[in-house]
C-alpha cells in the first residue's frame, strides 16, 4: 500500500478538478498549500493525515487526507479519501441574493409589455 502520492494525482482521484493536468495546473498556481505551505510543484508528495488548503473560484476547500486514491472511481469513494473541514457556508436568505439574480417580472418584457411600450413610443394610448 503506499504511503504518498503526488498532489495533483490526489487531487483528481478525490475528483478535487476534473482532470489531471487541471490538477496540476492548480498545483503550480499557487492555490494549494499542503499544511499551510505553499506549493508550486504538482510532484509534492502529499501522505495520509495532510491537511490541504485549496483556493477555488468560488470558495476555499480545507480537506485532510484519509487515503491515498489508486484509481478515479466514483465520487462515493472518492470522497473516502478525505474529511471536509471547509468552513460551513452562511444560510442563504431572501433578503441576500446572488449577484445577477432579479426579482420575478424584471427580466426581459413579454411580447404584451412590448407591445404598450411601443404604443407609448408612438404616442398611442
Amino acid at each position: 500500500m503506499e504511503t504518498a502520492q503526488r498532489i495533483d494525482k490526489w487531487l483528481w482521484h478525490a475528483r478535487v478538478t476534473k482532470s489531471r493536468s487541471l490538477a496540476q495546473k492548480l498545483a503550480i498556481s499557487g492555490h494549494v498549500r499542503v499544511n499551510r505551505e505553499k506549493i508550486d510543484a504538482a510532484s509534492k508528495q502529499v501522505r495520509i493525515g495532510d491537511v490541504l488548503t485549496i483556493a477555488l473560484e468560488r470558495r476555499v476547500l480545507v480537506l485532510r487526507i484519509l487515503g491515498i486514491g489508486t484509481r478515479r472511481g466514483p465520487a462515493v469513494e472518492a470522497q473516502l479519501l478525505y474529511e471536509d473541514l471547509s468552513p460551513a457556508l452562511p444560510p442563504k436568505t431572501d433578503a441576500v441574493r446572488e449577484e445577477g439574480a432579479r426579482d420575478p417580472g424584471t427580466g426581459r418584457p413579454t411580447k404584451r409589455d412590448r407591445r404598450q411600450i411601443d404604443a407609448l413610443r408612438r404616442g398611442e394610448d
